[in-house]
């Protein structure tokens, strides 16, 4: 079973490390193993564990576009 850092695992993802962190942070994405190393807090990925972000990215991607669409979709319907 391969292990891979939030680099590698966005990398594979197609995205930049920074979005992948913030996606974490803000809790869009399900967090991985932890390691501490030193006063670090490293994140392991799995193959699946990426697998499972690849299926939720086109949903968090693309969540501000759809909300915004519904919104004015709903907005022009009143009129």
């Amino acid at each position: 079973m391969a292990r891979f850092s939030t680099r590698e695992a966005a990398k594979q993802l197609g995205i930049d490390h920074s979005t992948l962190a913030n996606y974490l942070a803000v809790g869009k994405v399900p967090a991985p193993e932890t390691v501490k190393h030193g006063k670090r807090i490293i994140h392991i990925w799995m193959e699946a564990e990426i697998e499972h972000v690849r299926q939720l990215l086109p949903k968090i991607a693309n969540g501000r576009k759809t909300r915004y669409k519904k919104k004015q979709s709903a907005l022009t319907s009143q009129q």
